[in-house]
């Protein structure tokens, strides 16, 4: 027997804190370039000649190219494992930056070259969506699925800083070319690839599963697609009711912290449960409704509350059923949550513009009252699609 057969594996505990530092590493990093450009639009847009409204497009072809390579993603992980895919991920977030920071020098290319990075959102997701489910243990998956997602407001505030530090002082392509640097430095957090045992699809509720997983995904869309109109809409719809925008934007803070409590606590709530977590999401869908409800009514307690509701605990949820999908799909976690974040994609895509011309053609409470429609919706679609997933053949 050789000395390295003698060698003790590492302890559990400390693959699972590899496993998950590398899926939030590689998620902030293939994400970044999405981010960016919203910190950066102010002097993006300067440059480049490209309004609000062209940045919603950009952002809106960005989720659409970022739906449309999920499922592709996803079979790549499965067939290549998370950890190759991961640094491809990566590199190509990365080379987006970096091409960026060299090539757009007009709103058509940074739109091309933002749609290249969407497919490095795609692989980076999944990815670490594999990562987690193959080496976090089953009771702590969980909490590391929603720590993961509640550090995807981190590229925000990674965004937010390039802005005053780095955009202001030499310009917004050297802050291009730090967050190129800031991406690769997430290699080496990636876990090393193992030789994965053969694993064979559970055949008998293949055809089950993909009619749930398909229901699920609708309900995404839906969901997400209301959460991210508020995200969008919550600042300008404010100040046109006369509310200081100061106010709409502190709010929309604060729903923003409450929402990576949220995911977190979601996390840690899932992984003491036996079951039932895809109704556990929708029945924060319900509150996020409510709380959509509240936001076409005037005055700042509205306001508050609204946002609370309808961002902190309505956009609480992508982690959990990440979470759920892998749990009941441990043969293909890849694959089968390339289904539903295909539709959580969807609905980053459709929302802003969808709910942006019910407010344009109408007004903003129509909106919020067609938006919590929307989050109800998707409540009932989530229990729909827990009946299905649980569901014996």
């Amino acid at each position: 027997m050789t000395d390295t057969a003698l060698q003790p594996s590492p302890p559990a505990s400390q693959g699972t804190v590899r496993a998950s530092a590398g899926a939030i590493a590689t998620t902030i990093a293939c994400v970044l370039p999405v981010f960016l450009l919203g910190g950066l639009a102010v002097q993006m847009g300067h440059d480049l000649h490209f309004s609000p409204a062209g940045l919603g497009l950009a952002v809106s072809v960005y989720f659409g190219i970022s739906a449309l390579a999920s499922v592709p993603s996803g079979v790549l992980v499965e067939r290549y494992g998370p950890a190759v895919v991961a640094r491809a991920g990566i590199l190509l977030s990365a080379g987006s930056l970096l091409a960026v920071a060299a090539l757009a020098r007009s709103y058509p290319v940074l739109v091309v070259l933002l749609g290249l990075s969407a497919a490095a959102n795609a692989l980076g997701q999944l990815a670490s969506n594999a990562a987690l489910a193959r080496h976090v243990p089953a009771h702590r998956q969980g909490l590391s699925f929603g720590v993961k997602q509640a550090a995807i407001p981190v590229s925000t505030l990674l965004a937010g800083a390039a802005v005053p530090t780095i955009a202001l002082t030499a310009g917004w392509r050297w802050a291009f070319v730090a967050a190129a640097g800031a991406a690769l430095a997430a290699l080496p957090a990636v876990p090393e690839q193992e030789r994965d045992q053969e694993r064979t699809p559970a055949a008998g509720r293949a055809g089950r599963a993909t009619v749930a997983l398909v229901v699920v995904g609708l309900a995404a869309t839906l969901a997400a697609a209301a959460a991210n109109t508020l995200g969008t809409f919550v600042v300008d719809s404010s100040a046109g009711r006369g509310l200081s925008p100061a106010l709409a934007g502190l709010t929309l803070t604060l729903g923003s912290a409450v929402c990576v409590v949220a995911r977190v606590g979601a996390g840690w709530l899932a992984d003491r449960r036996e079951s039932g977590h895809v109704t556990l999401i929708a029945g924060m869908l319900v509150v996020g409704a409510v709380g959509l409800g509240l936001l076409a009514l005037t005055g700042s307690g509205p306001l508050v509350a609204g946002v609370v509701l309808g961002f902190g605990l309505g956009w609480a949820w992508p982690g959990l059923m990440n979470f759920a999908v892998v749990r009941l799909h441990p043969q293909a976690p890849a694959a089968a949550t390339s289904i539903t974040q295909t539709g959580v994609y969807a609905g980053g895509c459709l929302g802003p513009l969808g709910l942006g011309a019910v407010a344009a053609h109408l007004d903003y409470p129509t909106m919020w009252a067609v938006a919590a429609v929307s989050m109800l919706l998707a409540a009932v679609l989530m229990l729909t699609g827990a009946r299905l997933l649980t569901s014996p053949a």
